[in-house]
């Protein structure tokens, strides 16, 4: 996986994707918890997520935004599209995504939409299939972005020049 230290993270925004009220019922009455789950990028290419727990709202996101700064991916992001078509799974969470022109938009929904807005793609056609579980959701989308290579990786692991990469 091509995983990358961001050392200054004042260029990384977070987005909340979704918050989970959980309720422990004991003899005394019941206990709210919240499970937040968040998403940090830099619109450039950067992209990690990371899960809060805390008895308030505000403690579970910022819980959530230094787990998310602790795993963060690059991916290849080429004229606000990605480089190819990729498909990935986690759980019972099924993503699909297709490079798309310029001027399409984001056509996303829900979980993919708030990951992909933070990588920094602006055009694309995705699909999520399956389980609409954000949690899930979420970490196939950033599976199937890590699974994503450009050209010039691909020239470098096969060992040719670029114009034989894409002239065969």
């Amino acid at each position: 996986m091509n995983k990358v230290k961001v050392f200054n993270d004042v260029d990384l925004k977070d987005r909340l994707v979704a918050i989970n009220r959980v309720t422990k019922v004991t003899k005394g009455g019941r206990t709210f918890t919240f499970a937040a789950i968040v998403v940090v990028g830099d619109g450039k290419g950067v992209i990690g997520y990371g899960l809060g727990k805390a008895g308030e709202v505000t403690a579970a996101i910022a819980k959530g935004v230094e787990a998310a700064k602790k795993n963060l991916v690059k991916v290849p992001v080429l004229k606000g599209t990605i480089p190819h078509e990729v498909e990935a799974r986690f759980g019972g969470a099924q993503v699909f995504m297709r490079p798309a022109a310029a001027g399409t938009g984001l056509v996303a929904g829900g979980a993919m939409r708030a990951v992909l807005d933070s990588v920094g793609v602006t055009d694309i056609l995705a699909k999520s299939k399956g389980s609409s579980n954000p949690h899930n959701l979420v970490k196939a989308t950033i599976e199937a972005l890590s699974q994503l290579r450009d050209a010039y990786t691909i020239a470098g692991v096969r060992g040719i020049s670029m114009d034989r990469v894409f002239n065969g």
